[in-house]
This record gives structure tokens, C-alpha cells and sequence, in this order.
């Protein structure tokens, strides 16, 4: 006889479940965080172009896109959709990390993945939340009083270089992933006119990406072996050193019109994604 919870086999439990992470409501919800994820990137890059043409006050990270947003008419109403749409996505993740990743094989590091994905954006629906009630502190000085924080403690150090170095391996996969065209895989059922712009947006954009990643986690890694907390600032952090470097106007204006790129590809991926 199968183990009963609240007067339910575990068996029927699991199945509830199983059918409610394959719901309708769950592909809803991936849509809406798909697309709100888009449009913060979308941001990113307009920020970054921002910054490039010396704009004052720009932060180019999450934080900072959805605070020059809500300063725009009914731009609270659009953050707070988003806020929605980045809680639809952190549980659609949380819900492959339970039960499966769609499209890929059952292993435990996708399922790592996803639970990795959902609970950062978590946190991104909790900067938006955030953003609504009308906190001005940025990304990056949070990023670089955590960071201060850990370097105060017993072992902060590795642990600022070890969140550092796996800041700097996501990004490497994101360029090889998007040189190899592996987002792709998300793309199997639009239409070839559409799929052939994908494949060029997406492979500028998640390159892009990834070059953002990789350069903000070398920083973090800097800032653990020089514990310099200032020098992890995230993405912000990321789009200044590109500034700084000789040839910084373009270098940074690249990377911002490759998050454009990315948003837009993001927004194709929620048309068309199968979750």
C-alpha cells in the first residue's frame, strides 16, 4: 500500500504535480517571464547606449533599467507586469528543477540549472518589488556591500572567488552556446523565414551576453583576491571597465546593442518556446 500525506497516496500527490507543472497556467507563466526577461535586457542595452553617449545617473543592470522606467508615464504599471512576468519565470524554473526540463534530458544538472535560474530571479522580482516601493540603491552597491559583507568572514574570500569564477563560466558557456547556435533548440517549430533572423540575432545577442558575464565575473574573482569589494559591480561594473578600455565607446556600445539584439531574440523565444 502506497504512504499516505493529508489522506492522498504520495503517488496521486506526485502526479497532481507532475500535471500542474505541465498546466496551461505554467506555459502562461513562462511566457510572461520569458517576455519580461526580453524586456529588461531590452533596457539593459538602451542603458548602455545611455552611458556610452555620457549620459548622467545610468546604471546599466536590472535595477537601473527599472528605475529610469518607472520614472516614465504609467512606468510603475510596467514594472509591476514585469515584477509579475519575473515571478512567472522563477517558478516555471522552479518547476523544471521538481519535475524536468522540457526538451532536454532528465539530468540532475539541468534540473540544477533551472533551480539555479529560478531563484535568481527570485531575487529579480524582488528588485522590482523593490524598485515600486521606491528604494533608490543600486545594483551594484548591493552587489558590492554583499560582497564587502563576505569578505569580512571566515572563508568570504573563496567564496567571492569561487562565485566569481562560476559568474565567469556561465558567461564562457553563453558565447560558446551561442556560437554553436545551441539556443536553438528552442526554436523548432517557427516558421524558416523567422528562424533564419533568429539564428543571427541570437547568436550576436547571447555572445554578447556572455562576454557581459564573463568580464563581470573576472571582476568579482578580482575583487576576492585583491578584497577590493568596489571592483564587484556586476553587469554595471562590466559596461564601465569596457568604457574604460581604449576603443571603450565602441566596446560598450557593442555589448549594449548585443543585450538589444538578445532582447529581441528573448522576444521570439516567447512566442515560439515550447515549455
Amino acid at each position: 500500500m502506497a504512504p499516505r500525506t493529508s489522506g492522498l497516496p504520495l503517488d496521486d500527490v506526485r502526479r497532481a504535480a507532475e500535471g500542474a507543472a505541465d498546466s496551461r497556467q505554467v506555459d502562461w507563466m513562462a511566457g510572461a517571464g520569458l517576455t519580461a526577461r526580453a524586456l529588461v535586457y531590452l533596457l539593459i542595452g538602451v542603458s548602455g547606449l545611455l552611458m556610452v553617449h555620457g549620459a548622467a545617473g545610468a546604471n546599466v543592470d536590472q535595477k537601473g533599467a527599472l528605475t529610469q522606467l518607472t520614472e516614465q508615464p504609467y512606468g510603475w504599471a510596467l514594472v509591476a507586469a514585469m515584477a509579475i512576468g519575473f515571478l512567472g519565470y522563477a517558478v516555471w524554473r522552479i518547476s523544471e528543477a521538481a519535475f524536468g526540463v522540457t526538451g532536454e534530458p532528465n539530468r540532475p544538472v539541468n534540473r540544477l540549472k533551472s533551480l539555479g535560474r529560478g531563484l535568481i530571479y527570485l531575487a529579480i522580482t524582488a528588485t522590482a518589488v523593490g524598485t515600486l516601493r521606491g528604494s533608490r540603491s543600486t545594483q551594484a552597491d548591493q552587489q558590492e556591500s554583499f560582497t564587502a559583507w563576505a569578505l569580512g568572514h571566515t572563508g568570504g574570500r573563496l567564496m567571492v572567488i569561487g562565485v566569481g569564477f562560476a559568474v565567469l563560466i556561465a558567461g564562457l558557456v553563453m558565447i560558446w552556446e551561442g556560437w554553436k547556435l545551441v539556443f536553438m533548440r528552442f526554436f523548432q517549430s517557427v516558421p524558416p523565414l523567422v528562424r533564419r533572423v533568429v539564428v543571427q540575432l541570437g547568436r550576436i545577442g547571447t555572445m554578447g551576453r556572455g562576454i557581459l558575464f564573463a568580464v563581470a565575473g573576472g571582476l568579482i574573482v578580482s575583487a576576492g583576491w585583491t578584497l577590493d569589494p568596489h571592483r564587484a559591480g556586476g553587469m554595471d561594473a562590466a559596461f564601465r571597465t569596457l568604457l574604460a578600455q581604449p576603443f571603450g565607446g565602441l566596446l560598450a556600445g557593442a555589448a549594449s546593442i548585443a543585450l538589444i539584439v538578445f532582447g529581441v531574440c528573448g522576444l521570439s523565444e516567447a512566442r515560439w518556446r515550447r515549455v
